[in-house]
């Protein structure tokens, strides 16, 4: 009970200021509230599994996620929406967001191996993101004006149901 009071009030706390805007990109159209509600529910899902230990493959709580196992796993419980299982593909579902237009929920891609789209996460605001970074490491809390994020950033889906 306490951990969800502390996630709701990062959740509150956080705002949706973007990163810089490299290229213009027409905004996508407006959520709608309802959306905006299961959105803010996946990031609350999304900061419960802070600390589930990485584990390639993974698409579980239970024995562990990757990247891309961790988003279609709370796109699962919080949307109902079936995600494909790599990163790469699922860089081609819903619609573009510019960095300016980022929302929580929204789904943020990332070149972590030498090719795009090769890391995702979910978008919590203040150009903070949750994710599983990688093997020896768990879910944690991305900061993207970091340099390293900055540089491999590849770009922002807004996946609705």
């Amino acid at each position: 009970m306490h951990r969800r009071i502390a996630v709701l009030a990062l959740l509150a706390a956080l705002s949706a200021p973007a990163m810089a805007e490299e290229t213009p990109m027409p905004a996508p159209a407006e959520p709608t509230p309802g959306y905006m509600e299961r959105a803010r529910d996946s990031v609350v899902t999304a900061l419960s599994l802070l600390g589930i230990r990485y584990k390639f493959g993974g698409n579980s709580p239970e024995t562990g996620l990757d990247c891309s196992g961790f988003v279609a796993y709370v796109f699962r419980e919080t949307f109902g929406k079936l995600l494909p299982r790599d990163s790469r593909s699922m860089a081609r579902e819903g619609e573009k967001v510019a960095p300016s237009e980022l929302q929580p929920g929204d789904l943020v891609f990332f070149n972590t191996r030498r090719a795009p789209y090769s890391h995702v996460g979910i978008y919590i605001g203040e150009d903070r993101f949750v994710h599983a970074p990688r093997r020896g490491r768990s879910v944690e809390i991305g900061d993207m004006s970091g340099s390293y994020w900055q540089k491999r950033f590849n770009g922002a889906r807004r996946v609705t149901p």
